[in-house]
């Protein structure tokens, strides 16, 4: 099995087996440190984008045992995920200087975790459960202060809060949402190229919704700006959370009302359109010139061959 085959139509990334979040666990400081105790507990640690994992004969372990985690120099503290099949898992962060440690060392990997999932290297039903850990220990590490009063706050409910010890403010993780989009106009459909994307690469136009506004108008709004194309009947598909660091995809199908373009390129390095032979070829990365369409591991890639598969009647 290929990672192409990994992630079916409608299957993206971080989307499957969600754990039993067990939230009524949280509140039970007693019951969390019992339960890290627990010999079949077991976590995620992570560091900034990567993943820390155990290299082993079968390919690499990203669920460590509790000790694991320690003695490759995780961080003590722990965020409760939830339970699988019963176990507690836990998400862990790591510093700077203990991730260095372990670079040098054949039987631990310090991996990006991006390319890792791309590439199939971690099992698909464990993809939600890391970007679970890797969204909370980064908002952990980026809240350490209270924004009300500047004192520092402290970790609560098994990591998924913080409160200000001086001012007694509560703080909750946030996730922030983003409207990603495949415009289409009869038999073709739009995408753009942004300056970081690997060389040939092209995906559906994205941004971040704003304050008091709808999915619907982010949608307009964003096409509108980033390319000068007028939208109407936005439909919704599917939602992907993306941790980097903590975000909600929230894909989208639109109609173009016109078609001609005018980039934004403070946004966008360019954008086009492309027909159904063309998006096609795209996405098996078998088009003459090099092109490619957005891997599967993304949401953008469903919403393109969802748009293939309807067209094709398929």
């Amino acid at each position: 099995m290929t990672a192409f085959d990994s992630f079916p139509i409608g299957r993206p990334a971080f989307v499957s087996d969600i754990l039993d979040r067990a939230a009524h666990l949280r509140t039970s400081n007693e019951k969390l440190f019992a339960m890290e105790g627990n010999r079949d507990a077991r976590a995620y640690v992570v560091y900034r984008d990567s993943l820390v994992v155990k290299q082993e004969a079968e390919g690499p372990r990203a669920l460590l045992t509790i000790d694991e985690a320690l003695k490759f120099g995780a961080n003590p503290g722990t965020i409760f995920l939830g339970l699988r099949d019963g176990a507690p898992v836990f998400g862990m962060g790591m510093s700077a200087a203990a991730a260095e440690k372990l670079l040098a060392r054949d039987d631990v990997g310090v991996t990006e975790l991006r390319g890792m999932a791309m590439q199939g290297a971690v099992p698909v039903n464990q993809l939600s459960a890391i970007a679970m850990a890797k969204s909370l220990v980064s908002w952990h590490q980026r809240h350490g202060f209270c924004a009300n009063c500047g004192a520092r706050t402290g970790m609560s409910q098994g990591g998924w809060k913080r409160d200000c010890p001086s001012c007694k403010a509560e703080h909750f993780p946030r996730t922030d949402p983003v409207v990603i989009m495949l415009v289409t106009s009869g038999d073709k459909c739009l995408m753009g190229r942004q300056k970081q994307f690997a060389p040939g690469m092209w995906s559906c136009l994205a941004g971040f919704v704003e304050a008091a506004e709808t999915i619907e108008d982010a949608v307009r709004r964003e096409i509108f700006e980033e390319s000068g194309i007028h939208c109407t009947d936005v439909t919704y598909y599917m939602t992907q959370p993306w941790p980097y660091p903590s975000s909600l995809m929230i894909g989208c199908t639109a109609r173009a009302t016109n078609e001609t373009i005018v980039v934004d390129h403070s946004e966008l390095e360019d954008a086009r359109w492309f027909d159904r032979a063309e998006a096609m070829l795209m996405l098996k990365r078998e088009h003459p010139d090099g092109m490619a369409g957005p891997h599967p591991f993304a949401i953008a890639h469903h919403l393109l061959g969802r748009w293939l598969q309807t067209e094709s009647g398929s």
